[in-house]
């Protein structure tokens, strides 16, 4: 397999974390997928995107179980 982006070959199954924004939220899941480990371009498979899709339903149903991470703060009045 090339790299469809630099034409890389060197191309690995890696653990990556996937965001979903959901608000002023972010829900990180993490997905193994395929990784240019030349340029960092991510695929995907069918398997994967539909299950990023089923955690998108479910975090829209409020099914989904999250756990706080930490957060994220904003200097006021600068």
């Amino acid at each position: 397999m090339r790299c469809v982006i630099c034409g890389g070959r060197d191309i690995k199954d890696k653990e990556v974390e996937e965001e979903i924004k959901v608000g002023n939220d972010i829900i990180i899941v993490p997905v193994k997928v395929k990784v240019c480990m030349s340029c960092g371009e991510r695929y995907y498979d069918r398997e994967t995107m539909k299950m990023l899709e089923e955690v998108e339903e479910k975090i829209e149903k409020k099914q989904l179980k999250v756990e706080l991470m930490g957060k994220v703060l904003k200097v006021a009045g600068v």
